[in-house]
């Protein structure tokens, strides 16, 4: 077990200086076996075995006024770099994430919630045609997250040059001359009302605008919409789901301006 010893957490405001200073914390390591057999009827797809070896590493530690924080470094199959996360957990005032790569901030993190037995349904081989809502999770992004009230959970996400790559601290990207910031906003309804019947019961909304500048084939803003529902009773959980975008643009290229979205799922999980 390695020791995170030190992290650094700085803030520009007039002057570069350090905010808080923080506690040694632990990072693991974390792994699994998959192993795959892909087959697409007749069609030739060449070697059908495929093999995971992504990691994952995970630490936490806590700042000198009680805040916690917790750092995932992920990497991908082939030892590929794959998103990094830091959640700040700020007390009762709820949590800041601070997002590189791991599209699951913002309306991203609802593009399908359908029950599944394993993974989404369009992520099992016969995703190449599938348009799904992603946002803010495009680029570097950081989101709010606001404490639980009445079952309700809301997210503000926001990204500062929507589409530029991932870079290393201390680094800024070139700018990107499509589209310009991205606003997301989320909501998880959770109306249990204390009782268990209705604990299994949740509602999914979301909303996304991407500005675009005006050059190109880049008009429009971007607008992006999620809706969901799904039920959970014992090993049984079913859901429909409903979605759309609007890409902004008059170039027909792409093959559309809008796409929509409408699933279902049934799960048995015992």
């Amino acid at each position: 077990m390695n020791k995170l010893t030190k992290v650094g957490c700085s803030a520009l405001c007039g002057s570069l200086a350090a905010i808080s200073s923080v506690n040694a914390g632990e990072l693991s390591v974390t792994g699994g076996a998959d192993l795959t057999w892909m087959s697409h009827g007749s069609e030739t797809t060449g070697n059908p075995v495929g093999m995971a070896s992504a990691v994952t590493f995970k630490g936490s530690g806590e700042l000198d006024n009680g805040w916690t924080f917790n750092l995932t470094i992920a990497e991908g199959d082939g030892s590929a770099y794959s998103a990094t996360t830091i959640d700040m957990t700020m007390g009762g005032l709820g949590t800041i994430e601070f997002d590189q790569g791991n599209s699951a901030n913002g309306i991203a993190a609802y593009d399908n919630v359908m029950p599944t037995a394993w993974e989404e349904a369009h992520g099992a081989g016969l995703s190449g045609g599938v348009k799904t809502v992603l946002g803010a999770s495009a680029s570097n992004n950081v989101q709010y997250t606001t404490p639980t009230l009445a079952g309700t959970v809301i997210a503000l996400t926001y990204a500062r040059e929507h589409g530029t790559s991932d870079e290393a601290d201390k680094v800024a990207t070139a700018g990107e001359d499509t589209n310009a910031s991205s606003y997301d906003i989320t909501i998880k309804v959770n109306p249990s009302l204390g009782t268990e019947i209705m604990s299994g019961l949740n509602f999914y909304f979301g909303a996304s605008t991407i500005e675009g500048y005006q050059n190109g084939t880049q008009e429009e803003d971007q607008y992006q919409g999620v809706g969901a529902i799904t039920y959970a009773l014992g090993p049984i959980e079913v859901g429909a789901m409903w979605s759309g975008l609007y890409d902004g643009q008059e170039d027909v290229s792409a093959g559309y301006h809008t796409y929509k979205n409408h699933a279902f799922g049934v799960a048995f999980n015992k």
